[in-house]
């Protein structure tokens, strides 16, 4: 009864004094939030994203430059020089198709196994796009032989694509986002009052690399490309390691069974030493090893990639991210 005789003078207390506490404390609260919780790219618009994407001229690193730009990056594509008109139709068709929202793409021939051409790569794709925001280090190749077979040739070859040009990538990409962070984040701080240079959780920029389901199960027959991958899934984990500090994020994307050229020799060399057809390997392993069935696309690998280059993505760093249908569990 004490409460309810309380009530009438509450009734009575004037109503601003009420709106200004709860003004006071709406803004404290979004204060609070906005110190604890918020992650930014850079304090720049998503239209004036750049990515790099090698490997681009086909199959996943194809589609990943398509979906990049649909979401609104900007991009270079890469790849080997004598794919250069596959590189030339992919950047026709991005400005085709986006050029009205501002997205703009750049083809620039790289061979990822040499450091110089990777640096010319970046500073390029720099100065015709801007400065860059994500590096997706696609490119690779694969090779059927059993270990007792392969050459050291053979060998070098697969880690020098596979690991080497991941981190020729890698380093030289986390160099240019350190060094052009400075001049965006003095930009950065004129619009700020106090503060530190850097907010907790900012995102500078995103390395992704293309690891493969034989990170986490190698395949007979394929020792070298499953020691490459597995390469790449610990290297990009110390990456992430060492420019957290820096804000940026590193993670990888795992593959399965993909309907890309690549897979095609696998299943041709497969099926040679198992007196298969063409065609046969590929549909054995995805009837038998796929639980949702059928093989995947590039596109299925796109959208993963999408994710990781994305602010949804921001506080995820270190991690191979599986897109296989439900052939690896983890």
């Amino acid at each position: 009864m004490s409460c309810l005789r309380k009530l009438p003078a509450l009734q009575r207390l004037p109503l601003s004094p009420l709106l200004r506490v709860q003004t006071r404390n709406i803004a404290a609260l979004s204060h609070l939030r906005a110190l604890t919780t918020t992650r930014t790219l850079s304090n720049h618009a998503p239209q004036t994203r750049v990515a790099i994407v090698t490997g681009a001229a086909r199959g996943i690193g194809r589609a990943i430059a398509l979906r990049l730009a649909q979401d609104g990056y900007s991009i270079t594509a890469s790849d080997l020089p004598a794919l250069q008109p596959q590189l030339d139709s992919l950047v026709s068709e991005i400005t085709t198709l986006h050029a009205a929202s501002g997205v703009r793409a750049h083809a620039h021939p790289a061979d990822v196994t040499s450091p110089a051409q990777v640096s010319s790569l970046i500073d390029t794709s720099a100065a015709v796009l801007g400065p860059l925001d994500t590096m997706v280090a696609n490119a690779g190749i694969a090779q059927v032989k059993p270990l007792l077979d392969l050459t050291p040739a053979d060998f070098q070859r697969m880690f020098e694509v596979n690991v080497a040009g991941v981190h020729y990538c890698f380093q030289a990409a986390a160099k240019h986002m350190i060094a052009t962070d400075s001049n965006r984040s003095q930009d950065h701080q004129k619009e700020q009052v106090g503060g530190n240079r850097r907010g907790k959780g900012e995102v500078r920029g995103k390395l992704i690399a293309a690891a493969s389901i034989v990170a986490f199960k190698p395949f007979a027959l394929l020792g070298h490309y499953s020691a490459s991958k597995w390469a790449v899934r610990g290297l990009s984990q110390v990456y992430a390691m060492e420019l957290a500090k820096h804000g940026i994020t590193v993670n990888a994307y795992a593959p399965g069974i993909v309907d890309t050229n690549m897979w095609e020799l696998i299943d041709e060399g497969l099926g040679r030493r198992a007196g298969r057809d063409k065609g046969e390997m590929i549909r054995k392993y995805s009837e038998e090893l796929i639980a949702l069935g059928g093989t995947s696309v590039p596109e299925d690998v796109a959208g993963l990639v999408s994710f990781l280059a994305s602010r949804d993505a921001d506080y995820v760093t270190g991690q191979t991210y599986i897109v296989d249908g439900g052939i690896i569990y983890t």
